[in-house]
């Protein structure tokens, strides 16, 4: 056998065992001190189960998720990785990575705003003076390009890429990929912001007069339109884990809505100014935010409390699949890394050139990118560690063929889940209800109650006894004994609703009052 090849299975072997230990529960117990036979040779069988289930894992993980993240990895701690510029990371990577980042300068339609697909391989583009694109990113081809000659405030994609919605000047209007419009949506009036949920088929929208508006892209039914009752506000984003849609608002609150609610579920104080935007992690549980206060605070949504703040400003946020957090401020992005904890610390900057508003930042599923979309088009920069490097072809697959799209929007038809779903827990989905408590009754309720225990008392028939036991006095003795134990719980129940505090205790020797009271207080005769 050739030395090479002995050498690559040794490597893999070594490979195998360091992923074996991941997965492995520790070292085992020693199990020849025990005396008893039976369980020794129990907790054998144990072990052997557990050292087979993680060699199982192991070599599922190595063929199912053959690529490892890496992120940016400072050699001592002198070196920072925040001053590692985009032209060194060029020359160190693949060939085919160093294709993907970009500067398209479109300095008369702008600013720009970006919108990626849910497996990133299209992006849609929005010029504020009317030009919308579409582009394939893998091949770096233009699909459509065409000028509405309206502004254009946001674009989001719907179920697929095949449709997107597009905030005119009026109303929201629907293209398809060859750029025709299939709809207008007047209803929703004149949209700021636009949102979809893609797993129950939700356009959601926000307009210039504060309503929210949900609407069923598959049947065209309008789910819900409320108003928010905080004014205008161009701030939304929808929480990828429960569906949960929050808003942004001028006072500093964010508050979070769901279409089957008039009133929102969660209302909470963020900052002391407007809120600038807002962001939300893949989990779900974690929340950035950022105002006019020059503050970026995290939120442990399962605690609603801040886990961190920055002095820092920011006009867009977004959060990428491996947790990265990106920030834009003027013509500065910057990249924060979380070192656990929540302890995040800044990771990478990136400075366009003088003069460049930077107007939304936007991780790429699947992709170590980060779009911009600035005052004079858009750019795309490496990031590394952004994006999930092992892709599930289930649920996203940037290389579906045109049969699988058209059964994967058959599938996620039959998989649409109705707006009630939508909930702060989604985990309390077809669990039990827990029994509400018995709310008290009122005075007259307990009264009527009363009145006919009392007659049932009446009512009760007595067998007659001889030897005197059936005397006259007796039996009415017995009846008032009869209607009294039946009085007696209902009076203890109005004594609670009609209970009053305690009168106020005299002011005597024994009560000492603050110093600012004493002389106030009666003096004692003596």
């Amino acid at each position: 056998m050739a030395p090479a090849r002995v050498n690559s299975e040794k490597d893999a072997e070594d490979e195998l065992e360091m992923k074996v230990e991941k997965y492995s529960r520790g070292k085992g117990a020693d199990l020849k001190a025990l005396r008893d036979k039976k369980l020794r040779g129990q907790l054998t069988v144990k072990e052997k189960l557990y050292g087979q289930s993680a060699k199982a894992a192991a070599k599922a993980e190595q063929w199912l998720m053959p690529t490892e993240g890496g992120f940016l990895e400072p050699d001592d701690d002198l070196e920072k990785t925040y001053r590692v510029q985009q032209d060194s990371i060029l020359k160190e990577v693949d060939l085919l990575s160093s294709k993907k980042p970009f500067d398209m300068i479109l300095p008369v339609l702008g600013p720009y705003t970006i919108e990626y697909t849910s497996n990133g391989r299209y992006m849609l583009v929005g010029g504020r003076k009317g030009h919308l694109a579409m582009m394939d990113m893998l091949t770096m081809d233009l699909i459509k390009e065409f000028q509405v000659r309206e502004t254009v405030r946001d674009v989001a994609f719907l179920h697929n890429e095949r449709l997107y919605a597009v905030a005119q000047k009026k109303y929201p209007y629907i293209y398809d990929h060859r750029g025709t419009e299939i709809h207008c949506l007047k209803e929703h009036g004149k949209a700021l912001k636009l949102q979809f949920l893609p797993k129950h088929f939700l356009l959601t929208s926000i307009n210039s007069s504060g309503q929210l508006h949900y609407q069923d892209v598959s049947t065209g039914e309008m789910i819900a339109n409320y108003r928010t009752g905080l004014g205008r506000t161009d701030v939304m984003r929808v929480n990828p884990y429960n569906a949960v849609t929050s808003l942004g608002h001028a006072g500093g609150k964010v508050t979070m809505w769901k279409p089957t609610s008039v009133k929102p579920l969660v209302t909470m104080l963020c900052h002391h100014g407007p809120v600038t935007a807002v962001a939300f992690d893949r989990s779900g549980h974690l929340m950035a935010t950022a105002g006019v206060d020059r503050k970026i605070k995290i939120w442990d949504l399962r605690k609603y409390e801040v886990v961190k703040s920055y002095p820092a400003r920011a006009e867009s946020l977004d959060f990428s699949q491996k947790g990265l957090l990106a920030c834009s401020n003027g013509s500065q992005v910057e990249i924060y890394r979380d070192f656990g904890g929540h302890d995040y610390r800044l990771y990478m900057k990136h400075r366009m050139m003088k003069g460049y508003q930077v107007g939304k930042v936007l991780f790429r599923p699947y992709e170590d990118i980060l779009g911009i979309g600035h005052s004079m088009g858009l750019s795309s920069i490496l990031v590394p560690g952004s994006g999930e490097p092992n892709f599930d072809t289930f649920v996203a697959n940037p290389m579906e063929t045109t049969k699988q799209k058209r059964e994967k929007e058959v599938h996620a038809l039959m998989d649409k889940l109705p707006p009630e779903s939508i909930m702060l827990n989604p985990n309390m989905i077809a669990t039990v209800r827990a029994p509400k408590k018995k709310e008290k009754k009122t005075k007259k309720e307990i009264e009527e109650e009363m009145d006919d225990a009392v007659e049932a008392a009446k009512n009760i028939e007595r067998k007659k006894k001889t030897k005197g036991r059936s005397k006259p006095s007796k039996r009415a003795r017995k009846k008032e004994e009869d209607v009294l134990r039946a009085k007696r719980p209902f009076l203890e129940q109005s004594k609670e609703v009609d209970e009053r505090p305690d009168k106020k205790q005299r002011i005597g020797e024994e009560v000492q009052l603050p110093k600012a009271l004493q002389r106030f207080a009666k003096k004692l005769q003596s």
